[in-house]
């Protein structure tokens, strides 16, 4: 090589930031520059006393000592390939080593021109990529096995209504709901039904298209096929999958049977209708009698009371049977309501009137703020049950000495009614659930007093069918204040 290309080698040996060595082709360090010296972690004397064997891992000696022999062979001019080295402190290196031969005019070899790049952290790095791609696969198909062993329908759907993933257990719930086939988007209207199992559900209504809309939601419910022998009624729920930055990417379902639970439910509400029908003509008998007995001038002052006591409890009972009825006649779509012209003012002086006895039986005061009349157009016996649940509940849960006050504003827009007590007043947690049917709350005083948990639920029931609804204000300790409201209409505006 001449004085020239000699100058350039040192130069570039010099201040390149890779690891460069001439070696001997007997394997001896002929030069070396920094870089290689500190990746290596000799000094330069020392390292020019190694042989470039003496520093590759003994597991890797084999493949380089092939390849060399090929190169000296003239078989090939250079090569490229992975190894570790050892390091001076016997710690090891990765490297990505290339290789060249110079030789000279006559073919004759002069020296190897080895470059060595540290890929130690490359290396550690995708070591960690591969164990952690492993455990990703294994807990893959870890899921995937629970997936579509779990007895829920589950599906995966996308942005677009795309469905991802679909579980064993929901092709069989397909299956019935679309027995010509399901295109595999959200939205596709089959043999799917309100909760009634008979209104075929709309296209905007079915949860799989709510759930690609961004809606989330729980328990909703709904039959699927049409023959009686094998359709099931699914509860489902949603859950939105958005990116980090709120984006919605899609939506999860899950479809619960709950046919049995159905089935149960109908029973159940047929034999609620049932006794309750059978309860309520000898029950207005025995109400009737119990008041032509209160008219009679003779009866002795014991009796009397006694048949005051008779019928505060038969009242109770009356108002139970027509709850229970409501109940029936919700389950299965008969219930109507028949607004007519009326005097809302008198309705609900009607039912404060009615409650005395249990309020005097409770030793609560029970007092009135309402207009001389507000008629309007609304479903008399309705307003009564919701007064009459109202009431009920303030009563109830009223300490001896306090008071139950029954409001009626008066507004353009709504006929409300309020009813407020000083009594035990709701905790937060109970309050998002104190409308549900049957819900009652978890303390003592609410385990030791009578009652099915339905009240509420009907007046939020009968108030949201007319239009309106209900809320209320509580405080534990200080008391509750009931609002119910339904849309005012004018006598006469119909």
């Amino acid at each position: 090589m001449d004085q020239i290309g000699d100058s350039l080698l040192r130069l570039a040996m010099q201040h390149s930031p890779v690891g460069m060595m001439l070696v001997s082709p007997a394997g001896e360090m002929l030069a070396v520059n920094d870089a290689a010296c500190g990746m290596l972690g000799y000094d330069r004397a020392e390292l020019l006393r190694t042989s470039w064997q003496d520093i590759t891992h003994p597991e890797d000696l084999a493949s380089d000592v092939d390849v060399v022999a090929d190169v000296l062979a003239g078989e090939r001019s250079s090569y490229r390939l992975s190894k570790r080295y050892v390091r001076k402190d016997g710690s090891l290196l990765w490297g990505d080593l290339s290789v060249a031969l110079l030789r000279d005019d006559d073919g004759t070899p002069l020296y190897f021109i080895s470059q060595i790049l540290d890929v130690s952290e490359q290396r550690e790095a995708a070591q960690h990529i591969a164990e952690a791609n492993a455990t990703i696969e294994k807990q893959s198909r870890s899921v995937a096995a629970i997936y579509d062993a779990v007895d829920v329908g589950l599906v995966l759907v996308d942005r677009s209504g795309r469905y991802e993933r679909v579980n064993r257990r929901h092709h069989d719930f397909m299956a019935l709901a679309y027995p010509e086939g399901h295109h595999g988007m959200a939205g596709q209207r089959g043999e799917v039904y309100e909760a009634d199992g008979e209104t075929l559900m709309a296209r905007q209504d079915l949860p799989s298209y709510r759930a690609t809309m961004g809606d989330e939601f729980d328990d909703v419910r709904l039959w699927v096929g049409s023959d009686p022998a094998t359709r099931r009624a699914l509860s489902v729920s949603a859950r939105s999958t958005r990116r980090p930055d709120g984006t919605l990417t899609g939506a999860a379902l899950a479809y619960k049977d709950v046919t049995d639970y159905m089935r149960a439910l109908a029973v159940k509400d047929e034999f609620v209708a049932s006794v309750s029908h059978e309860l309520r003509t000898p029950l207005t008998s025995v109400l009737g009698h119990l008041e032509m007995l209160a008219g009679r001038e003779d009866l002795p002052a014991d009796v009397r009371a006694q048949l005051a006591v008779v019928d505060r409890n038969a009242a109770r009972l009356q108002m139970l049977v027509s709850d229970l009825l409501y109940v029936a006649q919700e389950a299965d779509a008969s219930l109507q309501v028949v607004r007519v012209a009326a005097d809302a003012a008198g309705i609900v002086r009607e039912a404060v009137e009615a409650a005395r006895p249990l309020a005097r039986a409770g030793k609560i005061s029970l007092s009135v703020d309402l207009p001389d009349s507000r008629v309007a157009l609304f479903d008399p016996q309705r307003l009564r049950q919701v007064v009459d649940n109202l009431l009920s509940n303030g009563i109830k849960y009223t300490d001896a000495g306090g008071e139950v006050l029954v409001r009626l504003p008066v507004d353009e827009d709504r006929l409300e009614v309020q009813v407020s007590d000083n009594g035990i007043g709701i905790a937060p947690d109970d309050l998002e659930r104190l409308f549900s049917r049957f819900y009652r709350a978890d303390t003592e005083r609410v385990r030791l007093t009578p009652g099915t948990g339905l009240g509420l639920s009907i007046v939020r029931s009968i108030t949201e069918g007319c239009g309106g609804g209900v809320r209320v204000e509580s405080e534990v300790g200080v008391g509750s204040t009931f609002t119910a409201w339904i849309p005012y209409v004018a006598a006469g505006d119909d």
